[in-house]
């Protein structure tokens, strides 16, 4: 099994990115590909999944990324490419806000979850993710007002991801944002 794998950057599709390493192309599914640029040298953590005829490698930024992706597909009904797409498609901490609230309306919105599913990952993850995430309100404050501004959900959580400081007020959160947002 792949378990890390660490090179260049060879082309970026829609929901892939392969990964050159000693002369060999890596196939790699990601929620989040287009974080990366062609050439750039990054390191993702893999799962690997086996099938049949099949060998698929699914890759993350850190190892708690790939822990909650592991939870996520153990849930009755979720495969790997579901997780992968609720992963692509909300914020990691409002994901886990969500199971934790109990708020399977907004759980049906995320692509391939319907209510049986929604109420599964409610019944089968509270409580199992929340410790892994930490709570940050001026970051959440700075995304809901990003969102009264106009900006597409998809778009702050591309350049959220890009603000390395977790210790910024709500403002400071919304200038950097902004910044990038306008780039």
């Amino acid at each position: 099994m792949i378990g890390y794998l660490s090179g260049n950057v060879l082309e970026i599709y829609k929901d892939t990115v392969i990964i050159l390493i000693n002369g060999v192309g890596y196939s790699v599914i990601n929620p989040y590909p287009y974080d990366f640029k062609v050439n750039e040298e990054i390191s993702l953590y893999i799962y690997t999944h086996v099938r049949e005829d099949q060998i698929t490698l699914f890759g993350f930024k850190s190892m708690a990324e790939k822990e909650a992706f592991l939870k996520t597909i153990q849930v009755k009904g979720i495969g790997p490419k579901t997780a992968v797409g609720i992963f692509a498609a909300v914020d990691y901490s409002h994901f886990v806000q969500a199971i934790e609230n109990e708020n399977v309306t907004f759980l049906k919105k995320l692509p391939g979850i319907g209510p049986k599913s929604a109420s599964q990952i409610i019944l089968d993850l509270k409580g199992t993710l929340a410790s892994e995430t930490k709570v940050n309100n001026n970051l959440d404050d700075a995304k809901d007002a990003l969102l009264a501004l106009g900006y597409k959900e998809n778009d702050i959580i591309k350049v959220v991801k890009l603000i390395n400081n977790d210790d910024l007020s709500t403002e400071d959160y919304i200038k950097q944002a902004l910044g990038l947002l306008l780039k």
